[in-house]
């Protein structure tokens, strides 16, 4: 999974991306134009994976990752600087979007004072506009093509009305309704508001647990159909430079459950639908992470594609009946372990041996 780290200056996203990837990459208290981006890719942290590794004692565990892309903040107005990012973050799977919630005198707002919801609305319109931009030049196109006597394919620019007209309306087209054939029709044009988004709003400490953060919440899930997220990423940031012992004596401290990282990639998981099922033995023991609903034979592929080509039956034990059984073994012994077939939904969890053929 790969998560583009977008919002304005000034907000805090590289200081967000340190607490997710526990790097320390310098934060600036001024808006710059020209910035290298900052890449990393952190493992999912994943209890029934560590668990499953102690009871097989492989040669390797492997975690699902997630890569973090951030770069340049988005400004309001710019459409040139502001597809210089869009550009850098257009193949991510979905977005994370930060909005300061903290006051601080000596960095500077770009909108002169902190408001989260003004703010998080001037950033939506910026991305609406970027992908009007792209619509219209598309049509554009096709309709040059046209007058030429081109062919041009007519769902295609049936498509792109409909986003036209959410867009004008100032609707991102995550929030519109469209086929498979129709998205399809899209791909290529990696448009930014059809991407899933999770919003960030990061608060001081102070304001952490408090009225204002429960009200904050409120109006952002009222105004938004995108889960929001509270946190401090100063805070964040230097709970990840601890190590996991000194992390759980610190979030206990503060009354946080879970570091940002973990709580974050949850959300992330859970807003795109996404689930992890596991491959286990001596050589390795690894998580796998798939779409919700993914068939069987499908999700071998994941694998690989000979896997997938010659499929024959999944064997399968979820998770939870595996730690009841205590071995493999056992749970053969219980009638928990069975064969499913190619069109067998993978549920969150499975343990699952392929068999095939090729």
């Amino acid at each position: 999974m790969k998560i583009g780290i977008i919002g304005a200056a000034n907000v805090g996203k590289t200081t967000i991306f340190n607490a997710l990837t526990g790097m320390d990459i310098p934060t600036t208290i001024y808006t710059t134009t020209e910035a290298e981006p900052h890449i990393a890719v952190v493992k999912v942290p994943d209890e029934r994976l560590d668990r499953l590794s102690e009871i097989y004692r492989p040669r390797k565990t492997t975690h699902a990752t997630v890569e973090y892309v951030d770069y340049l903040g988005i400004t309001k107005g710019d459409l040139a600087q502001n597809r210089k990012v869009l550009d850098l973050i257009k193949d991510v799977d979905a977005i994370v979007h930060v909005i300061r919630g903290f006051s601080d005198d000596s960095v500077i707002h770009p909108l002169g004072d902190v408001n989260p919801l003004r703010d998080a609305e001037t950033i939506r319109l910026e991305l609406i506009f970027s992908d009007l931009e792209l619509v219209e030049k598309r049509l554009e196109r096709i309709s040059e093509a046209k007058k030429k006597g081109k062919k041009t394919d007519p769902q295609e620019e049936e498509v792109l009305k409909k986003c036209k007209a959410s867009l004008e309306s100032e609707r991102p087209l995550r929030d519109v309704e469209f086929s498979e054939e129709e998205l399809l029709a899209l791909r290529h044009l990696q448009f930014i508001t059809l991407k899933p988004e999770v919003m960030v709003i990061n608060l001081d400490e102070a304001s952490l647990n408090t009225p204002k953060e429960k009200e904050l919440l409120e109006e952002f899930n009222k105004r938004f159909n995108d889960p929001t997220v509270t946190l401090s990423g100063k805070i964040e940031m230097e709970i990840a430079q601890l190590s996991p012992e000194e992390q759980e004596a610190f979030l206990e401290d503060l009354g946080i459950k879970e570091p940002a990282m973990n709580r974050l990639i949850r959300v992330c998981y859970e807003h795109l639908g996404l689930i992890s099922f596991f491959t286990v033995g001596e050589d390795e023991c690894r998580a796998w992470t798939i779409k919700k609903g993914t068939p069987a034979q499908k999700a071998a592929g994941k694998i690989h594609s000979d896997i997938e080509r010659g499929f024959i039956r999944a064997e399968v034990i979820s998770y939870d009946d595996f730690i009841a059984s205590g071995s493999m073994a056992e749970a053969r012994q219980r009638g928990l372990l069975r064969l499913e077939g190619k069109t067998y939904e993978v549920k969150d969890g499975d343990i699952i041996n392929f068999r095939f053929n090729v």
